[in-house]
């Protein structure tokens, strides 16, 4: 199950109930969510560019043209 909270005077607050019993033990595992808070008040989700930024250039060794020539370098098509 996922469930979605925002943090208030550093308690979680869920947006929805849960639907547990009273009493049950919980692991919560805090990430932050896909959606963040930008300062005008809106939601903002970032670009796919900006989610995987941490992984851009960490691939030693591929050829510079490798986007440009995928084909060729997967399928042995002519570059382009």
């Amino acid at each position: 199950m996922t469930y979605h909270a925002t943090v208030k005077n550093g308690a979680l607050v869920l947006e929805e109930p849960l639907a547990l019993p009273e009493g049950s033990r919980v692991e919560v595992e805090v990430r932050p969510s896909a959606i963040a808070d930008t300062t005008d008040g809106k939601e903002q989700i970032p670009t796919l560019s900006e989610q995987l930024s941490g992984l851009i250039g960490k691939a030693p060794g591929l050829p510079e043209d490798l986007a440009e020539n995928h084909d060729h370098y997967l399928y042995g098509r002519n570059k382009k």
